[in-house]
């Protein structure tokens, strides 16, 4: 008869225990994972071709920004007039950019913020933003 002092059901108690905590390791690390990548994470590359219209000027406003992951782009307006491309990857760990608002641009997955010009303001990214052809036709940015 076995009981609580038994050898055999303290070492399956005990491989349980280890069981349960690997277990719950591997899903602690998977929930973080995951909400990284839903965050912005993960790479996007373009998927548009050269002349591919991106989005209307009337939807980046001066001062602001909006972010194209079709393009693998964001596009800002620093100054009236003055459109910026940059790529839509952030340089730290390679995560999608999330927002643009207040002047930056913000990586969701680990708190990097980017002037509209796509310089480093905050860390822990410590490069610039790649910048992106663009062109205008009309009232269209269009990949160059």
């Amino acid at each position: 008869m076995s009981g609580p002092h038994d050898p055999e059901v303290a070492r399956l108690g005990a491989t349980t225990r280890r069981s349960f905590m690997a277990g719950t390791t591997a899903v602690a690390a998977t929930a973080a994972l995951t909400a990284c990548t839903s965050q912005g994470g993960g790479p996007k590359r373009s998927e548009l071709s050269s002349g591919e219209r991106i989005g209307r000027l009337d939807q980046v406003r001066v001062g602001g920004g909006r972010i194209y992951p079709e393009a693998g782009m964001v596009i800002t307006q620093p100054t009236e007039g003055e459109y910026v491309a940059l790529s839509a990857i952030c340089s730290h760990q390679q995560c999608t950019l999330r927002e643009v608002s207040n002047e930056k641009i913000f990586c969701g997955c680990h708190g990097s913020e980017f002037d509209l010009q796509g310089k480093v303001l905050k860390g822990p990214a410590e490069t610039d933003l790649d910048t992106r052809a663009i062109e205008i036709e009309g009232d269209y940015f269009v990949v160059a």
